[in-house]
């Protein structure tokens, strides 16, 4: 294939650290790279569009279905669910069977589920769509954990935290037109057909894409590039495979005082994007009716601006390498953020929304790289795959908490007391972010074989 040198001036035998042995590989950089990486995100997209092509129309699906509100919002939240008991058996597989079989998986799964959707075009066949999120969700399981370690094997140590970012960004655009494209596709009428046959359009449009992504993962998608992109990447893949255990790796990452505390505030910070993604139609209606599609627009605003944030945060992590001192600052404006917003909800302006909750989502959404790339420098050399795994395990299970919690408290007590709750959990994980050392094993080991 097409190779570059890595800069830096790296010697082409590559010695093993304690010099027993020689890596025999050279350090280059594929550019098969950037196209495993567009149609990582590109399916990744797909998928994350599916998780919430139901919240952002919540009450148009409520409708239709003739079911409540908080099923539909477990549409949503089967994809964390699932998550949480399927993410070791998978981690597992990405460690022994590598990231092709992962991704054929992934896209694979994704695929199905958007087909079974089509089945269920008719109010009383709810279970159906039910079942075919619950295989979206499957896929889902088969996505999360890949951006850092995608990043890792095939990127450069110069540009490892940009590729992390911009595998991130598919999920991240996935959510974003999963805001934007059900309210304009789909209509807020009385008569069920019409509304089936808009759904329609949307579930027959997403299966084909889906359906195509699957097919380019199958062509086009490789294991890992012929030679090893960085120093790091050549010590791991030159250690021999008796050395390594998967229950010890998950062992040594739970003995990590640093990523123990970095996996809970990863969770109270995604966990609650998460809740406010999913509950967001349902906030935004209650204060401007008939707004369902400033609502999805303001969910697309939110994602948008985090894209932005997450691009920014992984150009400035691999310029400076300063991942404490700039998880610290997101967390902190994620805070002031949600604050802002929280009161000035219910002002009666729509614009005024519009820009707090891109102030919101710059920071908040910009975090999510930002944590999986500080998680790969914690715990280097144990597997990328299964520490981004564990932090989203965490997402999960604090999203489907402040989901449930936040929708109950603004049934009872109003939007701006749920989002309060949202306020004080993110107090509590700017103040654990600032007790994490910055531990960076994988910036040390590029270092020392530098000179070596």
């Amino acid at each position: 294939g097409m190779v570059l040198q890595e800069p830096a001036g790296a010697p082409s035998p590559l010695t093993v650290a304690g010099g027993v042995g020689d890596a025999a590989a050279e350090v280059q950089l594929s550019r098969l790279r950037w196209v495993v990486l567009l149609l990582f995100s590109s399916y990744s997209l797909c998928n994350s569009f599916q998780w919430i092509q139901y919240g952002s129309i919540n009450n148009v699906f409520v409708r239709f279905y003739g079911v409540s509100a908080f099923a539909i919002d477990w549409l949503s939240m089967s994809y964390m669910l699932i998550y949480i008991p399927l993410l070791f058996p998978v981690a597992w597989l990405l460690d022994k069977r590598g990231l092709r079989l992962i991704a054929l998986a992934g896209s694979a799964l994704n695929a199905m589920g958007a087909w079974v959707k089509l089945g269920s075009l008719k109010p009383h066949l709810f279970p159906v769509t039910v079942l075919g999120q619950v295989i979206c969700g499957l896929a889902q399981v088969f996505i999360l954990g890949m951006p850092s370690r995608i990043a890792s094997v095939w990127f450069g140590s110069q540009e490892v935290s940009t590729a992390c970012s911009i595998a991130v960004f598919g999920n991240q655009l996935g959510i974003a037109a999963g805001f934007l494209v059900p309210p304009v596709l789909i209509p807020n009428v009385e008569d069920v057909e019409k509304l089936a046959y808009h759904i329609s359009i949307m579930f027959f449009m997403t299966a084909g894409v889906a359906s195509a992504l699957f097919i380019l993962v199958i062509i086009v998608f490789k294991e890992k590039p012929s030679n090893p992109p960085s120093r790091a990447q050549a010590l791991i893949q030159s250690r021999p495979a008796a050395e390594y255990s998967y229950v010890q790796s998950i062992l040594c990452l739970l003995r990590n005082a640093n990523f123990l505390l970095l996996m809970v505030t990863y969770g109270l910070n995604v966990g609650c994007f998460y809740a406010l993604s999913t509950l967001l139609n349902r906030m935004v209606i209650h204060h401007y009716p008939g707004e369902e599609v400033n609502a999805g627009r303001i969910g697309l605003t939110i994602i948008l601006s985090g894209m932005a944030g997450a691009l920014i945060s992984g150009i400035w992590l691999d310029k400076t390498k300063a991942y404490k001192q700039t998880m610290l600052v997101v967390y902190i404006m994620s805070l002031v953020g949600m604050i802002v917003y929280t009161f000035t909800l219910s002002l009666g302006h729509l614009w005024v929304v519009f820009v707090t909750a891109g102030l919101l989502g710059f920071f908040m959404t910009g975090y999510l790289p930002l944590g999986f790339e500080f998680a790969a420098e914690l715990t280097y050399p144990e597997s990328e795959g299964t520490s981004s795994g564990l932090l989203n395990v965490s997402a999960q299970i604090f999203g489907i908490a402040f989901t449930i919690s936040q929708g109950h408290i603004i049934d009872r007590f109003g939007t701006k007391a749920g989002n309060l709750l949202l306020c004080s959990v993110l107090f509590l994980g700017t103040i654990m972010t600032a007790f994490i050392k910055a531990d960076l094993r994988r910036q040390q080991a590029n270092l020392e074989n530098e000179q070596t």
